[in-house]
C-alpha cells in the first residue's frame, strides 16, 4: 500500500495532500516514524566520537521529522475535523507516543551526551548556546535526572496523563454536541438577531427538526443568545447547557478525569523535585514562579472585582427599575450589561455588525500585517484541503520571494473542537535545508447565509486578528532550529504577538477604513465610531474578574497538596476566599476547561494577562509614532515576530520597547487604573 503520509509532500506549497490520506494510513505512517526516530535517536547514542554541538544537538534537532509530520496532520485535523475513526486511532497511538517521547527523554546515555555538550566550552553562536541550554533544561526538566526506579514510575504518569487529557478533550466535545436548546414556538425568539436565527434554522434542518430553531452549547450561539434572547428562562436553559458540560451523569462525565489528572500531575511534579505542578509549570517561563504570577493576579483582582460590584448595582438598579424583583444571576449579565451600555452609551454591538464581514476584517488583518511588515498575502486557486472550507494564501516579501504558508478554516461545524487556535504543518527552519512555514488559523465563526456574508461580533474580529497575531509569529519567524522557531516559547510569552495584533482592530483608524456595511459598502458613520470609543472600558470590571477567577482556578488546581473530592465544594470554596461575586462565574469551569485540562495550559491560563502587560506596553510606541509607524513595524517583526525563541526574550522586549513592561498600562487599558 501506497502511504501519502510517508512519502515527501511534493505540491508546490508544500500543503499536506489530505485528499490521499485515508484513515487507514496513519497508524502504519505513525510506527514507521517511530521506528525511524528511535533509530536516529540510536545513531546519536552509539557515536563514538566526542559529544558536540553538531553530532548532539543538532543530530537531535534533526531526527524525528517523519514523526513529526504525520503527528501534525493527525492531531490538527482530530481538533479541526474529528471523527469517531480519528479518535479512536488518537486512543490507540496516544499512549504510544508517550511511551516513545519518555524513551527519548529519559535515555540516560543520550542525556549524558547532551550534559557534557551543556558543560563544555565549545565555541557557539547565540543562537546555538540558547539551543543547548533549553534542550538540556528540557531532558532535565523531563526527569532524566531521575533513577531508575524513578523513571520507570514517571513512564507510568507520563502514559496515563496523555490518554487523560485527551479523553478529556473529546469528552467536551461530545457534550457541546449532545445539547440542543430546541425552540418551536416563534415567540420564543423575541429579541434574537435575525442572522442567529438563520443559524439556529440552518443547524435544526441539519438535525431533521421541522419547524424548530436549534441553539447549541458553543460561545457563537451562547453569547448572542444571552445578550439578546428576551426569554430569561431560556437563557438560563443554554447557560446550563454550557457551564454543566462534563459534569452531567453520561459517560462524557469529567469529573473523576480532571482529578486524577490534576494528581497524577502533582505526584509528577513531586517526583521531579517540585513542591507542585505550577511550580513545575513556571519553570523557564518570564513569570519565573508561583508567587510572580500571583503577584500580578492580585494587583489587578482588587480594582477588578471593585468595578465589577459597581456594574452589578448598575445592572440590578436597572432590573428593579423594570419592575422585576429578581437578583442579578451569571446568565443575566449579558443581556442587562448589554441594555446598560444602551442607555449610558446609545450603542449596542449589533449596530456595528453590519460592518464587520468575516472578509472586511481579514482584509483589515492582511493590510496591517502589510503595512508594518512589508509582506503581501496571495490567494491560491488550487491546493490541498481537508474540508472544502478552507482556503489558502501565499505570504510573499517585498521582492515575491516565499515567507510561508498561511491557511484558514473560519467556521463552525460539529467536527470541529469549540474556541479559536493557530497551529502549523511545518514550521520554519534553516537547518536542514530551507522550510518555510504553513501555518493555519482555526475558528468557529457562523457560516454566511443566502441573504448575508458572515458578520462578525467585536468579539469575533478580535479573536480574528488575535489568532492571526499568532499566526503571523510562525509566518515571520526566521531562525536556524526548529525547536526555537516562531510560536516555540514560553507560554507566558506566545500570547504577547497575538494580543499585541488585537490593538489595530480596536483602533478607531482602522475601523474608519475598513469597516464597510456589507451591503452599501459605506463606511461606518463617524457618530457610531464615536460610540464605540467611548465605551470601549464598558464591562471591564466584569471581563477581568471572570477571566482572572478562571486563572486562579488554575492555579489551585495544580498547587494543592491534597486530593479533591467534589469538584462543586472545591470551586465554592476557593471562589468564597477570593471573594468572588456570585454574579459572576469563572470563564471556564473545572470540567469543561480545556485550555489546563487537555490544551497545554496548565498552570498557564494567568499567561494572557501576563502578555497583555507586555502589549499594553508595547503598543504605546505605536500610540506615539503612529499606527504603521515604518521603522517601529521592522524592529516589532525583528525583535518580536521573527526571533522566535532564538534570543532572550525580555532583552528583545526591552530592546524594542526601550524600557521594562509596565503593569499600570494593563490597568490604564481596560480603564481600572
Amino acid at each position: 500500500m501506497t502511504n501519502p503520509l510517508l512519502d515527501d509532500f511534493k505540491n508546490s506549497s508544500g500543503i499536506p495532500p489530505f485528499e490521499d490520506i485515508k484513515t487507514i494510513h496513519y497508524k502504519p505512517a505513525f510506527l514507521k516514524a517511530i521506528k525511524d526516530h528511535k533509530n536516529e535517536i540510536e545513531s546519536i547514542v552509539n557515536n563514538n566520537d566526542k559529544p558536540n554541538f553538531f553530532n548532539t544537538i543538532n543530530s537531535l534537532e534533526n531526527a524525528g521529522s517523519l514523526l513529526s509530520k504525520v503527528s501534525r496532520v493527525f492531531f490538527n485535523l482530530l481538533s479541526a475535523d474529528s471523527s469517531e475513526s480519528l479518535q479512536n486511532i488518537a486512543n490507540e497511538i496516544t499512549p504510544l507516543l508517550s511511551k516513545h517521547r519518555d524513551s527519548i527523554s529519559l535515555n540516560q546515555r543520550l542525556f549524558q551526551r547532551i550534559k557534557k555538550v551543556y558543560e563544555s566550552n565549545e565555541d557557539l553562536n547565540e543562537e546555538q548556546k540558547r539551543l543547548v541550554q533549553i534542550t538540556y533544561d528540557s531532558f532535565r526538566l523531563n526527569g532524566s535526572d531521575l533513577k531508575k526506579t524513578e523513571r520507570s514510575s514517571l513512564k507510568k504518569i507520563n502514559q496515563k496523563l496523555s490518554s487523560l487529557t485527551l479523553k478529556f478533550g473529546q469528552n467536551t466535545l461530545k457534550e457541546t454536541n449532545e445539547f440542543s436548546l430546541i425552540i418551536e414556538k416563534q415567540s420564543d425568539l423575541k429579541g434574537l438577531p435575525k442572522d442567529l436565527i438563520a443559524q439556529a434554522k440552518i443547524q435544526a434542518e441539519k438535525e431533521n427538526l421541522k419547524n424548530a430553531w436549534l441553539f447549541k452549547a458553543t460561545r457563537e450561539n451562547l453569547y448572542p443568545f444571552l445578550t439578546f434572547s428576551k426569554n430569561r428562562i431560556l437563557r438560563e436553559k443554554i447557560y446550563k447547557g454550557y457551564v454543566n458540560k462534563g459534569k452531567n451523569s453520561n459517560s462524557n462525565n469529567n469529573e473523576q478525569i480532571l482529578i486524577e489528572i490534576s494528581s497524577l500531575r502533582e505526584e509528577k511534579a513531586k517526583l521531579l523535585g517540585f513542591e507542585s505542578h505550577t511550580e513545575l509549570a513556571l519553570q523557564n517561563t518570564m513569570a519565573e514562579n508561583k508567587k510572580n504570577v500571583l503577584e500580578l493576579l492580585d494587583n489587578v483582582w482588587e480594582p477588578a472585582t471593585n468595578r465589577a460590584q459597581e456594574e452589578i448595582d448598575e445592572i440590578q438598579n436597572l432590573i428593579q427599575k423594570e419592575g422585576n424583583n429578581f437578583k442579578l444571576k451569571p446568565w443575566d449579565w449579558w443581556y442587562y450589561s448589554e441594555k446598560v451600555r444602551k442607555s449610558k452609551f446609545d450603542y449596542s454591538e449589533e449596530d456595528m455588525r453590519p460592518y464587520l464581514s468575516l472578509e472586511n476584517i481579514q482584509k483589515a488583518a492582511f493590510t496591517t500585517a502589510e503595512r508594518l511588515f512589508d509582506i503581501k498575502f496571495k490567494a491560491m486557486k488550487k491546493f490541498p484541503k481537508y474540508h472544502e472550507e478552507i482556503k489558502a494564501y501565499k505570504v510573499l516579501d517585498n521582492n515575491n520571494k516565499i515567507v510561508g504558508i498561511f491557511l484558514t478554516d473560519y467556521f463552525a461545524r460539529p467536527s470541529k473542537q469549540g474556541g479559536a487556535w493557530m497551529t502549523s504543518y511545518q514550521d520554519q527552519s534553516k537547518n536542514k535545508g530551507i522550510k518555510h512555514p504553513i501555518v493555519i488559523n482555526v475558528c468557529n465563526f457562523p457560516k454566511p447565509t443566502k441573504d448575508k456574508p458572515t458578520l462578525l461580533s467585536f468579539e469575533q474580529a478580535i479573536t480574528l486578528f488575535h489568532e492571526f497575531g499568532h499566526g503571523l509569529h510562525g509566518l515571520l519567524s526566521n531562525v536556524t532550529y526548529p525547536s526555537l522557531s516562531g510560536t516555540s516559547v514560553p507560554r507566558d510569552y506566545v500570547e504577547f504577538p497575538s494580543q499585541m495584533m488585537e490593538n489595530w482592530i480596536r483602533s478607531p483608524k482602522v475601523l474608519k477604513e475598513f469597516a464597510l456595511h456589507y451591503k452599501t459598502g459605506k463606511k461606518i458613520p463617524q457618530d457610531l465610531l464615536k460610540k464605540y470609543e467611548n465605551c470601549q472600558k464598558f464591562n471591564q470590571g466584569f471581563a477581568t474578574t471572570e477571566y482572572l477567577a478562571a486563572s486562579y482556578l488554575d492555579l489551585a488546581w495544580h498547587s494543592n497538596n491534597r486530593k479533591i473530592i467534589d469538584i462543586n465544594k472545591f470551586e465554592k470554596k476557593l471562589f468564597k476566599s477570593l471573594k468572588k461575586p456570585n454574579e459572576i462565574d469563572s470563564r471556564y469551569g473545572s470540567t469543561y476547561f480545556n485550555h489546563i485540562f487537555s490544551g497545554g495550559y496548565s498552570s498557564s491560563y494567568y499567561s494572557y494577562m501576563w502578555s497583555e502587560v507586555l502589549d499594553s506596553s508595547a503598543f504605546e510606541v505605536f500610540e506615539k509614532k503612529g499606527l504603521f509607524h515604518k521603522s517601529s513595524g521592522k524592529k516589532l517583526k525583528e525583535l518580536v515576530y521573527s526571533s522566535g525563541n532564538s534570543k532572550n526574550l525580555m532583552d528583545q522586549f526591552i530592546k524594542f520597547n526601550g524600557k521594562k513592561p509596565d503593569p499600570k498600562r494593563l490597568l490604564q487599558k481596560r480603564g481600572l487604573a
